[in-house]
């Protein structure tokens, strides 16, 4: 390992705030997916500590059609 590898900055947060507390985590896990009429769905996310009292919804992945996996 490398010094360089040792001082690289720390990424941002990934994904969005927690549905429950607000807060941005960097192990933010998807817990819902809302789509819209127009435009991407919006994906909701909790941080690893609510994550397991949130009730999740469907996920991006649950909502396809079987046309949408013959594409």
């Amino acid at each position: 390992m490398t010094r360089d590898g040792l001082t690289v900055p720390v990424p941002p947060p990934s994904g969005g705030p927690c549905v429950v507390c607000g807060h941005t985590s960097p192990a933010a896990v998807e817990v819902g997916y809302s789509r819209q009429t127009s435009g991407p769905g919006i994906v909701r996310y909790a941080c690893p500590r609510h994550a397991t009292a949130f009730v999740p919804g469907p996920v991006p992945d649950e909502l396809l059609t079987s046309r949408d996996l013959l594409q």
